[in-house]
């Protein structure tokens, strides 16, 4: 098993044992593989990811559960949930925002269940109304630095549906300028503008 936590575009895998996907990474010149679990090797894990010349990083460690904590611990963890939404066509809906197509998320508010947070966040951002939350999607994880603090974003993502005609209206006032219905053929040509943890969501989904 492995967790895949995104520095920027960069992969780093946190994992228990080495599978086909993470084979070929091990063997890459511009990737780092570390497998002694302490506190410093932690600590070089996250400093080489940070480099121009490390595109990957592979932390090997039997007890996979140990490595989560040990890393978690450097960063202010904050949850998110959003969803894949698909329309009676089977069009799957994203948005722009940002210069980035992406898939509508957003932080987890105190007292609600992550499920809720994604249908709101899905309403807040799209004007998408009645919606069918039908099974939960990969969880991803991203980091990035807000002020002095290097955060972890672990974003829990749910297969959604609706049904008949409903008007579109991108939440502006979060960055969102268009929200539109993709179909699933030409879903993979919006890849070169995405996220790669929105990739990952949205392959789970094409399969």
């Amino acid at each position: 098993m492995y967790i895949k936590i995104y520095f920027d575009n960069k992969p780093l895998f946190l994992c228990d044992s080495v599978d086909e996907v993470i084979t070929p990474f091990i063997h890459h010149d511009d990737a780092v593989f570390i497998d002694e679990l302490d506190s410093h090797t932690v600590k070089s894990m996250i400093h080489e990811m940070q480099l121009e010349k490390v595109h990957a990083g592979v932390f090997l460690h039997a007890d996979l559960e140990a490595l989560r904590k040990a890393f978690y611990k450097k960063f202010t963890l904050v949850q998110a949930a959003g969803g894949l939404v698909e329309n009676e066509k089977g069009e799957i809906l994203m948005i722009f925002r940002r210069g980035k197509w992406d898939l509508p998320k957003g932080k987890l508010d105190k007292g609600e269940t992550l499920s809720e947070c994604a249908v709101r966040e899905v309403e807040e951002e799209t004007g998408l109304q009645r919606i069918q939350l039908l099974s939960p999607l990969p969880v991803t994880y991203h980091t990035y630095h807000e002020g002095s603090k290097y955060i972890l974003k672990e974003s829990y993502w749910y297969h959604m549906k609706v049904e008949g005609t409903q008007q579109l209206v991108p939440q502006t006032g979060e960055g969102i300028d268009v929200v539109k219905w993709v179909s699933r053929e030409k879903a993979r040509d919006y890849y070169p503008e995405c996220f790669p943890s929105v990739i990952d969501v949205m392959e789970a989904y094409l399969g």
